[in-house]
């Protein structure tokens, strides 16, 4: 599910000129990290929406394939109309996929870089007992 998320994350937030993308960045650690200190129902929501975002191009294309067998074009385009979908369920997909993907991407030291923001401090593992 790791390497699913990763991918979808890399077809929502590419490489735009002067900012880095999960395309060019490693978003694992980072996805690891928020989905071991989530709790279970954004972790679950999250999995529900990468899925989703894999068996949708039915509905938004009216290609029986799976979103990572599509080719970058196709998915920008898929992940464009489910953006715009009449339907409120296919938004949500794309709005809990942008947040969660765009935490990971605003985390990123070389985002951070680029933005000239402060580097996020090593995190204590401690949250939970403050």
């Amino acid at each position: 599910m790791l390497q699913l998320t990763a991918w979808t994350f890399a077809r929502i937030f590419p490489t735009t000129a002067g900012l880095p993308g999960l395309d060019a960045i490693d978003a694992r650690p980072l996805i690891r990290q928020l989905t071991a200190e989530a709790p279970f129902t954004i972790r679950a929501t999250l999995w529900v929406s990468v899925l989703l975002f894999q068996v949708t191009p039915l509905l938004t294309l009216g290609i029986p394939l799976p979103a990572r067998w599509l080719s970058d074009a196709r998915v920008d385009e898929h992940a464009q109309r489910l953006s715009v979908s009449n339907v409120y369920l296919l938004r949500q997909i794309m709005l809990m996929l942008k947040t969660i993907g765009g935490l990971c991407w605003g985390a990123a030291p070389e985002v951070r870089q680029k933005l000239s923001m402060p580097m996020y401090e090593a995190d204590s593992g401690r949250w939970r007992q403050s």
